[in-house]
């Protein structure tokens, strides 16, 4: 009998070594990471990590540091917070493919699971490969519908990313890796009803996963058993997930281990939907090239993939006046006004959500949607700025800034984490920890990377 994903995906974890994976990809998996601790540095220092932190600690404290914080919780609720602070804010890696956050989950699960199992640095870049290699090419099997039918691909697939990762570092055979798969079908979830009123839920989502694939490669492990066809069973993941069909199983298992997903992960420029990116930036160019004044803009109209409708476009009345900066990171209205007006959208702009300059000018945006697109593998925007006195300028993004064709430099990546880190952390805490993350490969003892993340007092 052929053998199923879950057992494909487990014949190559198993057999998967340090060396096995190109220094390329290896090197863009630790600017990924820089960039999501940077992240998680900056979510911090909000509200939300503050309340989230207390209602864990609900369940007893721990000795494992947290990125960013001075508390310590356990090992599998460090992992669920690490996830919420790299996903918080919005500002966090998207494989495009599958419509995935993948850092938010991969790493706290590759940190957590190498903190246990006493494993190096090295190590722990592997396992974070695998974990990004399973969950993209699940997410890219839905084609970017996920999020239409109502789920967040983030909460449903990358729970079986951070299995596989953790069973790896665990040393499970590929019988084993396996049951693990099986077993966090029962557990992955992620529904998108938090977009009714931008609630705070979609944040849990990666952490959730990660503390999900640890426990059930931790069960695995023990002799828990799952099923094999956790993806293409007749009531599994897809048949479920996506009942009226379309799902592109072979891409779950096409050119693995010949080509690496975790090199076509996009880093965000600004802090938004990546769904707006392509927008957001033909805004920025269009601020930089024409001279004009908001009161000199008649109206604006933006051009974006169909998908994008019902995350940042509608309901239009929520969407153009957003109650929170979470709110304002979804709006396509807020989003490209800001830019438009100060030729940028940074984490400030986002907390200054009741801006009423800003408010007029997206209560003059409209937009349509480009049906000829090919998303996901690109999510394209174009924008039209049409003036009081008839002049009409127009920028279109066919690839996103940040997409593999079209990448953030390593540069830039380093700029945001530097940027981000600064709101939590001195600068030379910052420099060491980028240091040590840039030089993963190299650290022999894992503990010495979450112990100089976590937080300074304050």
């Amino acid at each position: 009998m052929a053998r199923s994903i879950s057992q494909t995906y487990a014949d190559f974890a198993a057999s998967i070594t340090n060396g096995a994976i190109p220094q390329d990809a290896r090197d863009a998996a630790k600017l990924l990471i820089l960039d999501g601790v940077g992240i998680a540095l900056a979510a911090s220092s909000f509200g939300f990590a503050q309340e989230a932190m207390a209602g864990l600690r609900e369940f007893g404290d721990g000795d494992v540091p947290v990125i960013g914080l001075c508390e310590r919780l356990t090992l599998r609720d460090a992992a669920i917070m690490n996830g919420l602070l790299i996903h918080g804010i919005d500002f966090d890696d998207t494989h495009l493919g599958g419509v995935v956050h993948i850092t938010s989950s991969a790493f706290p699960t590759a940190l957590a699971a190498a903190l246990k199992t006493g494993r190096s640095g090295a190590d722990l870049v592997t396992a974070y490969v695998l974990a990004v290699e399973v969950a993209c090419r699940l997410g890219a099997v839905a084609k970017g519908e996920l999020n239409q039918i109502g789920f967040h691909p983030t909460g449903v697939v990358a729970a079986f990313g951070a299995a596989v990762a953790s069973g790896w570092m665990l040393g499970l055979d590929a019988g084993k890796l396996t049951m693990a798969q099986g077993i966090v079908l029962s557990m992955a979830s992620g529904l998108r009803e938090y977009s009714s009123n931008a609630s705070g839920t979609k944040r849990l989502h990666p952490g959730w996963a990660a503390q999900c694939g640890l426990t059930a490669s931790g069960l695995a492990r023990h002799g828990m058993t799952g099923p094999v066809t956790s993806y293409e069973g007749k009531l599994g993941l897809f048949a479920t997930h996506m009942q009226g069909g379309g799902a592109d199983l072979p891409a779950a298992t096409a050119e693995l281990g010949s080509v690496w997903e975790t090199q076509r992960v996009a880093i965000k420029p600004y802090p938004a939907c990546q769904l707006s990116i392509a927008c957001i930036d033909a805004a920025v160019h269009l601020s930089a090239q024409h001279a004009f004044t908001a009161e000199n803009v008649a109206d604006i109209e933006a051009v974006l993939v169909p998908h994008a409708v019902k995350i940042v476009c509608e309901p239009v009345e929520r969407r153009m006046l957003p109650d929170s900066a979470y709110a304002a990171q979804f709006s396509l209205g807020f989003c490209v006004a800001n830019a438009l007006m100060r030729g940028r959208l940074s984490l400030a702009d986002v907390e200054n959500y009741t801006d009423e300059a800003v408010l007029a000018l997206a209560r003059k945006l409209r937009y349509r949607v480009d049906p000829n697109t090919n998303y996901p593998r690109h999510f394209p925007g174009e924008v039209i700025v049409t003036l009081t006195d008839g002049r009409q300028f127009r920028h279109r993004e066919a690839i996103n800034l940040g997409a593999a064709e079209n990448p953030v430099s390593p540069s830039g990546i380093l700029a945001k984490y530097d940027l981000n880190a600064s709101r939590a952390v001195s600068d030379a805490k910052a420099g060491r920890i980028a240091e040590m993350i840039l030089g993963l490969d190299a650290v022999a003892d894992v503990r010495i990377l979450v112990e100089e993340m976590a937080g300074e007092a304050r």
